[in-house]
């Protein structure tokens, strides 16, 4: 989420670089609800609407168990709203609203796939591996 044309992006306490809000889907939870949940949770925004804008697979490896990425977009929100982020302190030391072309390079290599795939469209995009799949139209 952010102003138009710019993106939310969290440094976390646990990890190296930048992220956007999310995290694991509960036991129970769909991945609609976790983004909600994760988004609230760490940066204290309420989403209410969003649109589904990349899947992606990713393939089991050694130390890493894969599973699918769901990329939200939760629309634009004014400056009042974003004036109240608070990043939650255990999990997010930092948190900026950059231009979409300044965020990207700080993102991880995985994230920073998803959201250049997705950026500028209004057609979900599908990935494996954080890369388009031949035979697969977007």
């Amino acid at each position: 989420p952010g102003r138009k044309g710019r993106l939310l992006i969290l440094k976390p306490t646990y990890k190296g670089g930048w992220t956007i809000p999310g995290g694991i889907v509960e036991i129970g939870e769909s991945p609609w609800e976790a983004c909600r949940r994760e988004t609230n949770e760490e940066c204290g925004l309420n989403v209410t609407t969003g649109r589904l804008v990349c899947v992606d697979f990713l393939r089991p490896r050694p130390g890493r168990p894969g599973g699918m990425r769901f990329l939200f977009d939760c629309g634009v929100f004014d400056d009042a709203v974003l004036d109240t982020v608070v990043p939650q302190p255990v999990e997010i030391a930092e948190s900026r609203i950059l231009p979409i072309d300044t965020a990207l390079p700080l993102l991880s290599g995985p994230v920073r796939r998803r959201v250049r795939a997705a950026w500028k469209t209004k057609r979900v995009r599908y990935l494996e591996d954080g890369r388009p799949v031949q035979g697969i139209s977007s």
